[in-house]
């Protein structure tokens, strides 16, 4: 009864279709139009992508470092390592260079060389005053040597901050104003103005400037992610026009089928911009995966209508066939592939959950093209010729499918001992596999800006930022010497850790200060003891020169105090390893009663949210893995075969995850979303040879072997298409130059390739093996839907 409800159903929709085909494609038009006029909202994201959602502790307690100290992401550096800066000529340049800078609105303050300021004791008033290190240009190389002298060893207050003492190398930092940090002025400044005045300098001076810093390595790495769309949808469109044509050898069919994915892809931007999404690099792969997913809905669409031309050569008859039989089965294929990408909807992520979002209801949107845009054109034209029905007849496609039936006739037993060896392998390969939490690892590697991040890591020990906050529970605590010697402590600490650069903190500017009050003599770069304390913090307490600095490192209260260290690239488990020895020390050093010690800061939120997403990765996957169980139970109302259906689509999530364990193919943001991705489009194979197989039970009188054969050799031609078409689509993503994208494209091709050959070799193996256990009318009862009608020539 509920095929019969079906197929009426699905007659029904194919009636109304070819009956209004101008009114739909009008239709079609207008949506088109009114999506292409939400382009202008699409917005690229400013902003690190925000990987924990908002009351999550550790992002609470960003916000509120944020709040008492502001943007600490507003840095861009700028550093020489080169001895000719040194002569009077390349030295004035590059002060004049930070003039420039400093002039620019979008700076809120510059710090370099330029306007450097030497702290010193004014005798008669009793207070310190800031006097330039430069006063005015150098004419002489001997006043350049005397100030470069006097900057590297006298002045240790500066150092790893402007400069490097070993090497030499002199940087410059630009503190941006924070008000602009997150929004498109940055972009402008920073590809713009910044890369003209840095190309300017670098031609008159011969000088190679590295440039680096958080708002600059996200402003060039949207620009690479916007690069890349266009470079993805080209690529996308090439290689499945050119297996579809291989296929079908129709440039008629193909021209179709690409007008239907190019109108996907409007949509997806379109819907971006409806709902006012910012672009990200996840966001930013929706249009080619739309390509790539809905191919397989034009091959199977395309296919089933020249099937039916070749039997009856009824043109009206063959395009209502085409929407009532396979228009259900390619509904439930895609409601399968868009659950896959749903599942990331209930994560709290907020970058999981747009993806989510935007890629499902585009799944959907191509179902509904395909099946609305190629029934209605080929309406309009000339049924096709013999020509075009040749590939229905290529003998190496069915030696292919007649090689797996071979296998699973012969063979049985090989296929379960190659299946349990790989499954143990993969389970070895698992437990290899690490998890990355660095901003920077899916990073272009070829890229100037990441070849800079590597030489800041080596000069000033790195770019990423990690905030310690310490709270001493007390008004002005943070300017009592006992806990400016705990800082100290905690400050040595840090330095012994090689992944770490020096810290700055209040704690060097009441050393400045000490080596100030006596006469700037280097030896006295140190805490005062508590008999010069006295003295020399009410002499800083006059000195407005120094509140002014103070104000950096502590907030107004004088409570809570703030240590800046940078991290180079680390590995996620050495990361942990530190944070617990940071920790530790901290517990150590300062008395829980009595302070309140709090780790924060950017590189420490990327950490954190990629750990976190790994959790929402096994939740995603698990949820999908029980809506389609769910969905074959609705489909089959049976158990076993739930379970026999899940088997073949598993195993090559396994296979996958022990191949990224053994190449080192860490668990990162981009490469979570292979496992549901690869999923909901392997299942659905899955599905098409079980409706088949069903089907053939049903008209073979419950004769397993016939019908497993049958069903195979039926399903397995359209399964090699479909699959080397998602091979070949999602390999696109391996010319990418974020690493993650790569590994995210070889990762679904391979999970993609292992599950076609399950879905070919093991599902019916295991079906034949079961024989009776599964295949009998009480176990396989008739459906709630009936995927795959019969034909009117079968029944």
């Amino acid at each position: 009864m509920a095929g019969t409800l079906t197929k009426g159903f699905w007659e029904k929709i194919a009636r109304i279709i070819l009956r209004n085909r101008i009114l739909i494609l009008f239709i079609l038009a207008a949506v088109t139009l009114f999506l292409a006029l939400q382009w202008d909202k699409m917005r690229f994201s400013s902003t690190q992508a925000v990987l924990l959602p908002d009351d999550h502790p550790v992002n609470i307690e960003y916000r509120s470092f944020l709040d008492r100290f502001g943007e600490e992401g507003n840095i861009i550096v700028f550093a020489v390592k080169d001895s000719s800066l040194f002569t009077p000529a390349k030295f004035n340049r590059w002060n004049r260079f930070s003039k420039q800078l400093d002039a620019f609105p979008e700076v809120d303050f510059v710090l370099s060389t330029d306007n450097l300021q030497e702290l010193v004791k004014d005798n008669e008033k009793q207070e310190f005053v800031l006097k330039p290190l430069v006063e005015n240009n150098l004419k002489t190389t001997a006043e350049v040597d005397s100030i470069t002298h006097k900057l590297f060893n006298e002045l240790p207050f500066y150092e790893s901050l402007l400069y490097n003492k070993e090497s030499r190398t002199i940087r410059t930092i630009v503190y941006l104003d924070k008000d602009i940090v997150n929004t498109n002025v940055r972009k402008d400044f920073i590809l713009e103005d910044i890369t003209n005045l840095v190309a300017d300098f670098e031609a008159e001076t011969t000088l190679d400037v590295h440039v680096s810093g958080m708002p600059y390595i996200r402003t060039l790495n949207s620009q690479n992610i916007i690069d890349e769309i266009g470079k993805f949808i080209v690529a996308a469109l090439l290689v499945t026009s050119l297996i579809f044509f291989f296929f079908f050898r129709s440039f008629r069919a193909t021209l179709i089928s690409m007008c239907v994915v190019i109108i996907g892809v409007m949509w997806a931007f379109g819907i971006l911009g409806l709902l006012q999404y910012e672009i990200t690099i996840l966001t930013a792969l929706i249009p080619p995966l739309i390509i790539v997913i809905g191919i397989p809905n034009c091959i199977f669409l395309i296919n089933k209508y020249q099937q039916e031309v070749k039997k009856h050569g009824n043109q009206a008859l063959s395009l209502q066939r085409v929407i009532s039989k396979i228009g259900n089965a390619t509904l439930m294929t895609n409601i399968t592939t868009a659950s896959g990408f749903a599942t990331f909807i209930v994560t709290d992520s907020k970058l999981l959950k747009e993806f989510g979002i935007v890629a499902s209801i585009n799944i959907i949107g191509i179902f509904m093209l395909s099946l609305l845009i190629i029934p209605i054109v080929y309406s309009f034209m000339y049924p096709p010729k013999d020509k075009h029905l040749k590939h229905l007849n290529k003998k190496w496609i069915y030696s292919f499918v007649n090689t797996m039936e071979a296998i699973v006739r012969d063979k049985r037993i090989s296929v379960y001992v190659v299946s349990v060896i790989l499954l143990v392998l993969s389970i070895i390969g698992i437990y290899q596999i690490n998890i990355s939490g660095s901003p920077i690892e899916d990073m272009p590697k070829g890229a100037a800006f990441f070849k800079d991040i590597r030489f800041f890591e080596t000069e000033f020990d790195g770019i990423m930022p990690i905030e310690i906050m310490i709270d001493t529970k007390r008004k002005n605590g943070v300017l009592r010497l006992p806990t400016l010697r705990k800082m100290e402590e905690l400050g040595e600490v840090i330095e012994e850790i090689p992944e770490f650069s020096k810290p700055t903190s209040v704690v060097n500017l009441v050393k400045y200060s000490k080596q100030a009050f006596y006469n700037g003599l280097p030896k006295y770069y140190q805490l005062p003891t508590s008999q010069e304390n006295t003295f020399i913090m009410d002499v800083a307490r006059k000195s407005s020169g120094n509140g002014n600095l103070l104000k950096s490192f502590v907030d107004t209260t004088g409570q809570i105090a703030r240590m800046t260290t940078f991290m180079k690239d680390t590995k996620t488990d050495r990361m942990e390893e530190i944070e617990k020895k940071l920790r530790e020390s901290a517990d150590k050093i300062f008395p829980t009663d009595q302070y309140t010690v709090t780790i924060t800061g950017n590189a420490h939120l990327f950490l954190k949210g990629t750990k976190y997403l790994v959790k929402n990765l096994v939740i995603s996957l698990a949820l999908a893995v029980l809506l389609i169980a769910l969905f074959m139970a609705y489909l089959f109302r049976s158990l076993r075969m739930i379970i026999v259906s899940l088997i073949p689509n598993l195993l090559p999530l396994i296979i996958t995850a022990g191949v990224m364990g053994f190449l080192g193919v860490p668990i990162k943001p981009s490469t979570i979303l292979v496992f549901s991705i690869a999923f909901g489009i392997s299942v659905d194979d899955t599905i098409h040879f079980l409706a088949k197989y069903r089907q053939e039970l049903a008209a073979n009188h419950w004769r397993i072997k016939k019908s497993v054969y049958a069903a195979l050799r039926e399903t397995g031609v359209s399964m090699f298409y479909t699959s080397i078409v998602l091979f070949f689509g999602f390999s696109v993503f391996i010319i990418s130059s974020f690493g993650g994208t790569v590994a995210l494209g070889a990762l679904v091709s391979a999970t993609l390739l292992f599950a076609m050959l399950a879905n070919l070799i093991l599902l019916p193996s295991l079906l034949l093996s079961l024989e009776r256990s599964i295949a009998n009318k009480r176990v396989l009862k008739e459906p709630q839907i009936d995927i795959l009608p019969l034909d009117e020539d079968d029944s």
